[in-house]
């Protein structure tokens, strides 16, 4: 069998399956975080379509989790839209300066979320090269939340976009990711969480470069 990195390299398309909003509406956010890697995330702004293979994410779990910004309930004008029902955008700025985008999951009234931190390019690398301000491509083009949003053209003005296929979207295009290949560990920057910073919420596909 071919390495994963590889397996990414030569990605085709065997099938093209938009994602439905309905399929970030399941109870399980880290279930879902797992899911989704190896599925396309898309950007359409301005005619300019640009994308990659998700390789790393991040479950926030909500009113129970330290670390959620929702955590017991905290409603505010920023966090106001992850009590929608799943499968929107939720794009903060970090430090007023990153955009960072983040799944909306689970069903109205429970503000789970997940960061997307890495993505594999696949589409549009002129586009996301000229939005990073870089002239080759390398590992540092999308991996970290901060440069991925930057290189999608996600900003927090797209907080509560539907993850539709007008704007912003996932695919799954035929890439099969087993549960073994998947690497969890603990959730970045996020001590102030106590106990919680020790969940192992962050997934990863290991054997390839994108990765923060």
């Amino acid at each position: 069998m071919d390495s994963l990195a590889r397996r990414l390299e030569k990605a085709k398309v065997q099938k093209k399956e938009v994602l439905l909003q309905t399929y970030f509406q399941k109870e399980d956010v880290t279930q879902i975080a797992q899911e989704i890697l190896g599925k396309f995330l898309f950007t359409e702004f301005h005619g300019l379509l640009t994308g990659g293979i998700i390789t790393e994410t991040e479950a926030y779990k909500g009113a129970e989790d330290k670390a959620c910004h929702a955590y017991q309930n905290r409603r505010t004008k920023r966090t106001e839209v992850m009590f929608g029902a799943g499968g929107t955008a939720y794009v903060y700025l970090c430090y007023g300066i990153h955009h960072l985008f983040n799944i909306v999951t689970h069903q109205e009234g429970t503000p789970h979320a997940i960061l997307i931190r890495s993505i594999f390019p696949t589409h549009g690398i002129k586009t996301m090269l000229k939005r990073r301000n870089k002239t080759k491509l390398d590992k540092t083009l999308t991996s970290g939340p901060g440069s991925l949003s930057q290189a999608l053209g996600i900003h927090t003005k797209h907080s509560g976009t539907p993850l539709s296929q007008n704007a912003i979207w996932l695919e799954d295009r035929g890439l099969i990711i087993e549960k073994k290949e998947i690497v969890a560990s603990p959730r970045i920057g996020i001590d102030y969480a106590e106990e919680d910073a020790d969940l192992p919420w962050r997934f990863h596909l290991p054997n390839n470069i994108f990765f923060s």
